[in-house]
């Protein structure tokens, strides 16, 4: 591939190129998302809605490199995600995005620093240096107190805001989130929310929100609605 296919570099963080996925179940082609165009730019907040079953937790997971999209092409800072290597596809993962799921999916075995300071240990950062700045983010997100609990020891709120703090740790470019209140009770999705938009105000970065809350998607810069496999602007 030459590098001008390798490349792309328009000013966005994140391009979506003619996204289409598809599966095949009994000799039927179920197209689940057709022709995808989208463009994020820098510190840009959009929310992305539609019904249980539309296709929105697909994108989000192709958007992120997690899955492959039938045709098309995602660019990820100026980078082609898709089409490339599994390791090129973690390192770019890694250096430019940030994921917060409904369900947290801490690591049991590890406490809450341990777990915020892993994406950056996968990066080769020395373990003191992790951990130290592991700590500093999870003070910043009110469990300063709980650095050594591992997640059953934590409550629901507490475990989502240590995922927010994993997600955030690498500083990425882009924060892709999977209805991250959908798993919590309205005082502590407010909660959650709230260190969202905070953090991701303070590094800049820009911000993909799947979800059901009008709370959330109030907060958002734009809308947009999959409906039928189409992404449309709400």
């Amino acid at each position: 591939m030459t590098k001008h296919e390798n490349t792309k570099s328009n000013g966005a963080v994140l391009i979506c190129e003619r996204v289409t996925k598809s599966f095949v179940e009994n000799n039927n082609r179920l197209e689940v998302l057709r022709d995808i165009n989208l463009v994020v730019n820098p510190g840009e907040r959009i929310a992305i809605t539609g019904a249980s079953g539309s296709g929105k937790t697909t994108l989000l997971q192709i958007m992120g490199g997690l899955d492959e999209p039938t045709s098309g092409a995602i660019w990820i800072n100026g980078q082609l995600l898709n089409k490339t290597t599994e390791k090129q596809k973690s390192f770019i993962r890694n250096k430019y995005l940030g994921f917060v799921y409904q369900f947290h999916h801490l690591l049991g075995e590890f406490s809450a620093e341990e777990n915020v300071a892993m994406p950056l240990l996968i990066r080769g950062i020395k373990r003191a240096q992790a951990i130290n700045e592991a700590r500093l983010l999870l003070e910043r997100v009110g469990l300063g107190e709980r650095l050594n609990h591992r997640p059953a020891e934590l409550s629901g709120g507490e475990r989502q805001r240590a995922a927010v703090a994993r997600a955030l740790i690498t500083r990425p470019r882009i924060l892709l989130a999977d209805e991250p209140t959908g798993n919590l009770d309205s005082g502590n999705g407010q909660h959650v929310m709230e260190l969202i938009l905070e953090l991701h105000k303070e590094l800049q970065s820009s911000l993909i929100v799947v979800t059901h809350d009008l709370m959330v998607s109030g907060k958002m810069d734009r809308t947009m609605q999959l409906r039928n496999g189409t992404l449309f602007n709400n």
